[in-house]
């Protein structure tokens, strides 16, 4: 373990940091091991290892969502270890090599979420159709980005849904989107056609669509914000869990980071389980959990509804009024 903080942080500044006296209370939390194990070894469990010593030795059948954030086909520096970007069919047998382990671990109705951004989404989406029935491309803003003088800013991500099957958890009603109302048509009667009114703002519930334009990128004043370089909002995992998953299911991400899936599906009342090669990320991921036993919310999601980003005045008025 290598990290280390190289400042104080600002009054303002939330983002999740630990101690040394921290590191080592977490430390043995983290689950490790050399042989086969249980399912009810590793649940609810983040497991400290490198993938491809870990795949095989987890139990069979038990997976009922499948997030994936893997290193994208880019040079980034995660702790202390490195990822170095390859030539395409390179990253696409590297995807292979671990993704074929992981399809005995799934149930023959699991989903399966892919992350990529528009360099690696092509070798993302050729490894996944070999294993599975690609259902749909969810693109989502990242709103944060660095500018370009000789080339378009680049601020979206990719993310590949897939299934095993035709039979999977699609749960429609929980994922829906409150917009805000633009141009509020009225029946007859005068009646709302399509929408509530909810006093000085108006709002529709709508479909969710593929193209995600409301999620947060985490930031320093956000309590869920960690030093994690590709740290993913609880959000984001919060629409896919509620989407393809049931409370009580079986959440799994092979490459956990500092635990946005596990704690997100703490938070929404579904087992999990996640690997990750870094100590530090993994003690980071282990503090989280534990910090959701006091606090569950997520940021954008209300009352089991997803707000608009930048829409929070609504949100504190909905929790101070939960009946409207």
């Amino acid at each position: 373990m290598s990290f280390k903080q190289k400042k104080s942080k600002a009054p303002l500044n939330r983002t999740l940091t630990l101690s040394p006296s921290e590191i080592k209370s977490l430390r043995e939390k983290l689950l490790t091991f050399k042989n086969k194990v249980s399912l009810q070894q590793i649940g609810n469990k983040i497991i400290n290892g490198n993938i491809f010593n870990t795949l095989d030795l987890l139990p069979g059948n038990y997976i009922d969502l499948l997030f994936i954030d893997p290193p994208y086909n880019l040079y980034k520096k995660f702790n202390s270890r490195e990822f170095k970007e390859m030539d395409d069919e390179n990253y696409e047998k590297w995807i292979h090599s671990w993704l074929s382990k992981i399809i005995r671990l799934l149930k023959k109705n699991a989903s399966i979420y892919i992350c990529s951004d528009w360099k690696s989404s092509n070798a993302v989406y050729s490894a996944a159709k070999k294993y599975f029935k690609i259902q749909n491309r969810i693109t989502w803003e990242r709103e944060k980005g660095r500018g370009s003088k000789t080339n378009w800013k680049n601020c979206i991500e990719d993310i590949w849904f897939c299934t095993r099957s035709n039979n999977y958890t699609f749960n429609l009603n929980d994922v829906k989107i409150k917009r805000k109302v633009i141009a509020p048509y009225k029946t007859n009667d005068g009646k709302p056609k399509d929408w509530e009114e909810n006093g000085r703002d108006n709002f529709r519930i709508t479909h969710p669509s593929n193209i995600w334009t409301d999620i947060t990128v985490p930031f320093w004043s956000m309590p869920e914000n960690t030093v994690h370089p590709t740290q993913k909002p609880e959000k984001l995992l919060a629409k896919i869990i509620l989407a393809s998953s049931n409370k009580g299911d079986f959440v799994f991400d092979p490459f956990a980071g500092s635990g946005t899936t596990l704690v997100t599906a703490k938070k929404l009342g579904r087992n999990f389980a996640g690997i990750e090669i870094d100590e530090y990320y993994c003690c980071l991921a282990e503090k989280r959990i534990q910090l959701a036993d006091k606090d569950n919310s997520i940021q954008g999601y209300n009352d089991g509804i997803f707000w608009e980003r930048n829409t929070l005045q609504n949100q504190k008025e909905s929790q101070k009024n939960p009946g409207k």
